[in-house]
């Protein structure tokens, strides 16, 4: 023990030795931590490249690039067809709006009637049927745009208001 008390320095190169040891090993565990995360990286890359070289990293970006603008020409055809879709059902004639009255008010009850077939458009018709003691007449008007080439009645009217505001 003599020995090691009189030389200070094999003390001081102890100490060195045993940082350097420590410094390998927490770089050999950080070694093998990076070829690990390498080894995955490898993977996932050959999983990307698909057998493909650098050189047909390319003609794969193109072909991704014309897959995509299929898609969009896709999308816009697509979208043409629902708007034309929808316009052709809001144009139907789907609506329908009834009223019943009475069309004489001296006798007889709510046996007349007005029913309105109109689309969203206020297109369609009018048909009107004035119950009498005898008698049944029905008319027939078409309508444009809420409007008809002959007068409408406020019961007609009001079938055709009764029809649009079945969808509200």
């Amino acid at each position: 023990m003599d020995q090691w008390i009189e030389r200070p320095f094999d003390w001081a190169m102890a100490g060195m030795l045993a940082g350097l040891i420590v410094i390998v090993l927490l770089l050999l565990i950080r070694n093998f931590v990076l070829g690990s995360k390498l080894k995955k990286l490898r993977k996932s890359y050959t999983q990307f490249m698909n057998g493909s070289s650098v050189e047909n990293l390319e003609s794969v970006i193109i072909d991704l690039k014309q897959q995509l603008d299929d898609q969009e020409e896709q999308q816009r055809s697509l979208k043409q067809s629902v708007d034309g879709l929808m316009e052709a059902v809001r144009k139907k004639r789907g609506n329908i709006g009834i009223h019943r009255y009475n069309a004489f008010a001296e006798r007889g009850s709510d046996f007349s009637f007005s029913v309105a077939f109109v689309n969203d458009d206020k297109d369609g018709m009018v048909l009107s049927g004035l119950h009498g003691r005898e008698n049944t007449f029905v008319y027939a008007k078409p309508v444009k745009e809420g409007q008809s080439a002959y007068a409408l009645t406020p019961e007609e009217l009001e079938a055709i208001n009764l029809a649009l505001r079945q969808d509200k």
